[in-house]
């Protein structure tokens, strides 16, 4: 088993890669509140660090550019999509959950 776990070079792309892709994605869309704000940008790294690595291979494989990309770009590209795309995830699904909740009566 190759042990890629100790890499400095990587796991910074990774923390940059799934830093920026949350961070981008606050200002597409606007958190209502610190709080969501926290919460979606926490929930954006943590998806990015964790899928962002098969996340990268499988967008340069897709795209067909992966000769061209070398590792750490792969590791910053990844994360930052994955990241973009759960807190795209997550903020619909809040909203949609917000607005049904409220015509229920049912939301805290």
């Amino acid at each position: 088993m190759a042990d890629i776990g100790n890499d400095t070079g990587v796991w910074m792309a990774k923390l940059v890669g799934a830093a920026s892709g949350a961070g981008i994605s606050l200002i597409y869309l606007l958190p209502k509140n610190r709080r969501e704000a926290a919460t979606r940008f926490l929930a954006g790294m943590s998806v990015g660090l964790i899928f962002g690595a098969p996340t990268g291979l499988w967008l340069s494989a897709r795209l067909g550019i992966t000769g061209l990309l070398s590792g750490p770009e792969q590791m910053l590209a990844g994360p930052a999509a994955a990241s973009l795309c759960a807190w795209w995830a997550l903020g619909i699904l809040e909203r949609i959950a917000g607005r049904y909740g409220a015509r229920t009566g049912h939301r805290p």
